[in-house]
């Protein structure tokens, strides 16, 4: 048995699919494709220093990581890296070979602090602490069955609030990125992000293959948007949302519920069947709008970090 790390091809689809298909089976609450894989790629900030790598074992691709830094962060030196391994693959050393690679990657790209989400499995979780990463913060994953499940009823928006859907910004979505900037710069975590290039945000966000304009609704108020729920969908009937967000100004006005509940009305009418949010565990108010609409937590991962240059 022979088990090897290498890069991923840019442009080969073969790649993409595979890093998707492990994707999918060690996170199945999260969306991904190989089209998604590929376009990511060719679409990664320079700044990020992005290197997805694949594990094979005998030439069978069984694992992944994502690794990067965290240019948006205002903190330099700050590393992500996620490892995946198929779950028919466990134990055969693929995770340590591509957290070992990962880490020299990251490391000669100046990162000193790396990041790492963990599902909370004792075997994940042990896997972590023996690399030397200490627990942080907690999110969680959710699901809701859109094909059964009882969506609170249409409402018509207060006074002086419109709904639209992201398509409708076509011509121009600079208010959009501005709204996301927004809501992105106080979003819970250990990792903050400010988002500054709106070129890269029209690549890496608004092109993105996985969003769907159409069901991404936005909520306008002031000849502004104000609130927008945005909607990532795979074409098999899986829906997930990407982020749901309100100017600060608007907040306490029940705006998210309402573009988030027309996002989702819109996506069963679409033929999607399951829908996947998450939400960090300190967020307690979009927990209680997921819990309101049926959403139910599936799994959880806890944020872990590891300083370089303290040993294991």
């Amino acid at each position: 048995m022979t088990v090897i790390v290498r890069d991923v091809r840019p442009g080969s689809a073969e790649d993409a699919e595979a890093f998707a298909r492990i994707r999918r089976a060690a996170l199945p609450y999260m969306i991904a494709t190989g089209p998604q894989v590929t376009y990511d790629l060719a679409h990664a900030h320079p700044d990020a220093r992005n290197r997805p790598l694949l594990a094979e074992v005998d030439g069978e691709a069984v694992g992944t990581a994502e690794v990067s830094l965290a240019h948006e962060s205002p903190e330099p030196g700050t590393g992500c890296v996620n490892i995946f391994v198929h779950p028919g693959h466990v134990g055969l050393g693929a995770g340590s070979l591509l957290l070992r690679a990962a880490e020299e990657h990251l490391a000669e790209a100046g990162a000193t602090n790396l990041y790492s989400w963990v599902l909370d499995g004792p075997s994940h979780l042990a896997f972590a602490a023996k690399h030397g990463y200490r627990p942080s913060r907690s999110a969680y994953f959710l699901r809701l069955d859109l094909a059964t499940a009882g969506l609170p009823p249409l409402q018509a928006p207060p006074a002086g609030v419109e709904l639209r859907t992201a398509a409708d910004f076509a011509a121009d979505p600079r208010p959009l990125f501005e709204l996301d900037a927004l809501a992105t710069a106080d979003e819970p975590g250990d990792v903050a992000a400010e988002l500054t290039d709106y070129a890269h945000w029209l690549a890496s966000i608004w092109e993105h293959p996985l969003l769907d304009r159409e069901l991404t609704t936005v909520a306008v108020a002031d000849g502004r948007p104000v609130a927008f729920s945005a909607a990532r969908t795979d074409g098999l009937g899986r829906y997930g949302s990407a982020m749901t967000g309100t100017h600060p100004e608007y907040r306490g006005r029940g705006l998210a519920k309402l573009v988030k509940n027309d996002s989702l009305h819109r996506a069963r009418a679409a033929g999607c069947t399951e829908a996947f949010t998450g939400n960090d565990a300190e967020n307690g108010p979009m927990l209680a709008v997921n819990k309101w609409f049926g959403y139910e937590i599936c799994a959880k991962e806890t944020r872990h970090v590891r300083t370089l240059g303290r040993g294991r």
